[in-house]
C-alpha cells in the first residue's frame, strides 16, 4: 500500500509539472514574436508617414517656386513697361522743350532763352501771373502753380535781381508773392538761404510771407491771403 501511494504521487507530480513548464515557454516565445511583429508594423507606418510628409512638402515647395517665378516674370514685365514709358516721357519732354524754346518760323527754328509768355532777365526767366479776383492764390497755392510750370517762386539775392522783381510787379496796387517767408522767426528763401538784407522788408512775423508791390518795395502778409505771384526758372543758354 505504501509503495503504490508513493509511486502514484511521483507520477502525478511529473504529469502536472511538465506541461505547465512547456506552456510557459510557448507563451513566452509567442509574446516575443507578437511584439516584434507589432514593432515592425509601427516602424512601417512611421516610414510611410514620413514619406507622405516629404511628398507634401516637396509639392508645396514646387508650388511656391512656381508662384515666385510668376511674380518675378510679372515684375520684370512691369519694369520693362516703366522704362519704356519713361523713355517716351523723356522724349516727349525734350520735344516740348524744343518747341517751347525753339519755335519754328517759316519752317526755321530760332531758339530763345525763355518760352513764350515768360520774361527774360539774365540769367532767369520770370513768369508774371496777373491773376484777378478768384484766380489769385495763397502763397502755398502760388508755389504749387510755379512748380507745375517746372519753376518756383522768385528768389532774390542781389540788388539787381530785386530791381527786376520790382519792375515786374506791374500796377500801382498789384501785389505779387515771391519765394520768401518766415521760418523759425527768420526770413528765409525757398532755396533754404536766409535773407541777408534786413532793410528790404519789415521784421519777420510768424505765419507771414513776402510780396512785392511796384514802386513800394516788399511787404509781408499772412501766407493764406490771396495775391498774384511771380515764378522763376533758369533761362536756356543760347
Amino acid at each position: 500500500m505504501a509503495e503504490e501511494v508513493s509511486y502514484a504521487s511521483v507520477v502525478f507530480k511529473s504529469q502536472k509539472q511538465a506541461p505547465r513548464e512547456g506552456k510557459q515557454e510557448e507563451e513566452t516565445v509567442y509574446d516575443e514574436v507578437k511584439g516584434k511583429i507589432k514593432t515592425t508594423e509601427q516602424t512601417a507606418d512611421t516610414n510611410e508617414s514620413k514619406i507622405t510628409n516629404l511628398t507634401t512638402q516637396n509639392q508645396e515647395l514646387k508650388n511656391r517656386t512656381q508662384e515666385l517665378e510668376m511674380k518675378r516674370n510679372n515684375l520684370t514685365e512691369q519694369i520693362q513697361n516703366m522704362e519704356m514709358n519713361w523713355n517716351k516721357l523723356n522724349i516727349s519732354r525734350a520735344q516740348w522743350s524744343i518747341n517751347a524754346y525753339c519755335p519754328k518760323n517759316n519752317n526755321v527754328r530760332r531758339c530763345k532763352p525763355c518760352q513764350k509768355g515768360w520774361e527774360f532777365t539774365e540769367p532767369s526767366c520770370y513768369g508774371i501771373n496777373n491773376a484777378n479776383g478768384d484766380e489769385q492764390k495763397t502763397w502755398e497755392e502760388a508755389r504749387e502753380d510755379c512748380r507745375g510750370k517746372i519753376s518756383d517762386l522768385a528768389v532774390v539775392h542781389t540788388e539787381q535781381e530785386k530791381g527786376v522783381i520790382n519792375g515786374y510787379s506791374w500796377g500801382r496796387w498789384n501785389a505779387y508773392w515771391i519765394g520768401l517767408r518766415v521760418e523759425d522767426g527768420k526770413w528765409k528763401w525757398i532755396d533754404g538761404t536766409e535773407l541777408n538784407q534786413s532793410s528790404w522788408i519789415e521784421a519777420p512775423t510768424e505765419g507771414h510771407c513776402a510780396f512785392s508791390v511796384h514802386s513800394q518795395g516788399w511787404k509781408s502778409a499772412m501766407c493764406n491771403e490771396k495775391k498774384q505771384w511771380i515764378c522763376e526758372k533758369e533761362a536756356l543758354s543760347v
